[in-house]
């Protein structure tokens, strides 16, 4: 998940420009976020053939580095306790949850993540802290895998840099956002079922009936030539384009007309904080997992009902009409980098 390697490196670069030493160890050092790696971190690549091959690799590097504190995410939770159990070495251990579990598990269908909520429901618990990184994360986990409630925080992602409101100031070249043309729809995302990207493509054709709008989908993944047909189906090529991954995403969040996120499932959907602290009017769905939290029960954007085009639509086209409005900052404060450090220091360096 893109989002969630975002966040690990907010989280490697906040803590690094506190003063501390970090290391980013990877089972694999590849993928599109390796450019991204912050200044002052330290890459340590496993070279590991997959992430459950990685922990003897992992065992080792504990017992050569003796770290103080490891932040574990997503599978490597699991690996990140094994691992620990390997090399005898004390070190303090905290697992984050960035998904609702249950969503997850239904979605996936290779045996580890059949087997993942027993696994975490028995592993987890050794960790010194288990973070979910929204209340709906935390209640997930507690039903899907049986961990206690009393045993799980809830610490909302670092999603607000002091670096994004400059990224989003960049130049943006595409055609669309030229003066004179019709309003863009942006969404952002990996092109999964999750994130449910042909109710969106659905939902546009029948905005586009209405109105000329221009419907612009960034990020890569396996759904691609699935959600071309239907753009193509819809004869919709000339106003729905799949961009593709883009490096930085944020000038197009502030220069779009709407944002949406019509996902099935989440965690803390990272590209709807953004959205929010860019002041883009936004619609999302209100579905498992965090958009209900952010958007302060549809205090800051309007929320839909799940895998429902026609309801989508019609939220849609009352909020292109919504005016952009700088956010206030009680928005977006508890998303921001210095407020979750702070957080994860405690807990990292053992203050409580």
């Amino acid at each position: 998940e893109g989002g969630t390697e975002r966040i690990i490196l907010n989280l490697a670069k906040g803590i690094s420009g506190r003063g501390y030493n970090v290391d980013l160890v990877l089972a694999r050092a590849e993928g599109p976020y390796m450019s991204q790696v912050p200044d002052g971190v330290r890459l340590i690549d496993l070279k590991a053939p997959r992430v459950l091959g990685s922990v003897p690799a992992l065992a080792k590097y504990l017992r050569y580095e003796r770290p103080t504190a490891l932040l574990s995410a997503m599978f490597a939770n699991v690996i990140a306790l094994w691992a620990r159990c390997l090399c005898g070495i004390p070190y303090r251990l905290i697992v984050t949850e960035h998904n609702t579990l249950s969503s997850v598990v239904k979605n996936k269908k290779d045996l580890r993540w059949q087997l993942y909520p027993k696994l975490a429901g028995y592993f987890y618990p050794l960790a010194d802290h288990i973070i979910a990184v929204s209340n709906d994360v935390a209640r997930d986990l507690t039903v899907s895998a049986g961990i206690p409630k009393n045993l799980i925080q809830v610490i909302y992602n670092p999603v607000v840099t002091p670096d994004l409101l400059e990224k989003s100031k960049e130049p943006l070249e595409h055609p669309w956002f030229k003066d004179g043309e019709p309003p863009v729809i942006l969404a952002v995302g990996r092109l999964t079922d999750q994130k449910a990207f042909d109710v969106l493509i659905q939902a546009f054709s029948h905005v586009r009936k209405n109105r000329p709008a221009h419907l612009l989908i960034l990020g890569e993944g396996e759904n691609r030539s699935a959600l071309q047909s239907l753009i193509d189906q819809y004869r919709l090529g000339q106003d729905i384009n799949l961009m593709g991954f883009v490096q930085n995403p944020y000038p197009y969040m502030a220069h779009s007309s709407l944002f949406v996120l019509s996902s099935r499932w989440e965690g803390l959907p990272t590209v709807l904080i953004e959205a929010l602290y860019l002041g883009t009017p936004i619609v999302a769905t209100d579905c498992p997992g965090g958009s209900r939290e952010i958007l302060q029960d549809g205090r800051f954007g309007r929320l839909v009902s799940v895998d429902d085009p026609v309801v989508l639509a019609e939220a849609m086209e009352k909020s292109m009409n919504d005016r952009h409005s700088f956010p206030s900052k009680q928005s977006w404060e508890f998303f921001s980098l210095d407020f979750v450090m702070d957080r994860y220091l405690n807990l990292l360096l053992g203050d409580s």
